[in-house]
């Protein structure tokens, strides 16, 4: 990926239904959504010039704004329309598309009320999310000091902005530490994620992964169980605590950025990247070139 900051750059962006030059699609620093982490967002890969699980991905957008209080003004078909074209018009093969809605800068103040919606798609290159080795090696993750929320004290079913909060300082201090990015428990102490990513572990045959009822059931993560299934593993949604994952022969983590990469360490625990893991990685790349 290029090393020019993300706001200098040539290009395109579709902002509220047309296309501006990439270096003026900005918003004002008294937006609503700047103040208060009501933005919406999601992340989708390219492939060969097609965005992968597009209508998924934009289903999802608008449900989540629905989640935090407001409607965005275009329909699945249009923002599925606008994510192609800004692919299109800036030559996007391999890479990256983020949709993005919040709440604008007619009012300031905890209350949202008169704010007017926006929505804005980007798509830029977007290498391996860890780098070539990690996918063959895997990752290194540190347990976070910090908790995935209850469902009733945060819009945990939404990809809304105010919840990466954790996540950056989950990462930031993993990164410090020596670690790639971090595993996250939940308000229970069960395990949850990553700070971006699903998170599977083999025991015995069998893919054993957290009930998402507190944290998004990823589009990765479903993608991966149908293949997991195809291949005759039995998945088992359930409970898992920190005390399990040294049970495990194999772990890894599944989203849309990390795609499918093998976890080799868990804090002092060590995992071999292994058979299952790299078959679903196999498969999981197939599809991704291959889907219609």
């Amino acid at each position: 990926m290029s090393a020019l900051p993300l706001e200098n750059r040539d290009g395109v962006i579709w902002l509220d239904g047309e296309l501006v030059p990439w270096r003026e699609a900005k918003v004002h620093v008294l937006t609503h959504s700047l103040h208060y982490g009501s933005s919406v967002f999601e992340g989708e890969r390219v492939y060969g010039g097609k965005i992968f699980k597009l209508k998924e991905h934009s289903e999802r957008l608008l449900a989540s704004a629905k989640i935090v209080g407001y409607e965005v003004p275009y329909t699945v078909e249009q923002i599925e329309a606008a994510s192609r074209l800004v692919v299109e018009k800036n030559g996007v093969t391999t890479g990256y598309v983020r949709p993005i809605a919040w709440r604008g800068s007619e009012v300031i103040g905890v209350s949202a009320k008169g704010a007017k919606i926006h929505v804005a798609i980007a798509a830029f290159p977007w290498p391996a999310y860890y780098g070539e080795e990690a996918r063959k090696n895997g990752i290194k993750l540190l347990t976070s000091k910090w908790r995935r929320p209850a469902p009733d004290s945060a819009p945990t079913a939404s990809k809304c902005a105010g919840l990466y909060m954790i996540c950056t300082l989950s990462r930031d201090a993993a990164e410090a530490a020596g670690f790639q990015d971090a595993l996250m428990l939940d308000y229970r102490g069960q395990v949850a994620e990553a700070t971006g990513a699903n998170i599977f572990l083999v025991m015995d045959g069998k893919l054993h992964t957290p009930t998402p009822d507190c944290f998004l059931d990823g589009i990765t993560r479903r993608t991966v169980m149908d293949l997991a299934r195809k291949r005759g593993y039995e998945i088992i949604e359930r409970a898992i605590f920190p005390e399990e994952l040294h049970k495990a022969q194999e772990i890894f983590l599944t989203g849309t950025a990390v795609e499918v990469i093998p976890v080799g360490v868990i804090d002092e625990l060590k995992f071999t990247v292994g058979p299952i893991t790299q078959q679903l990685q196999a498969d999981y790349t197939a599809l991704t070139q291959n889907f219609a």
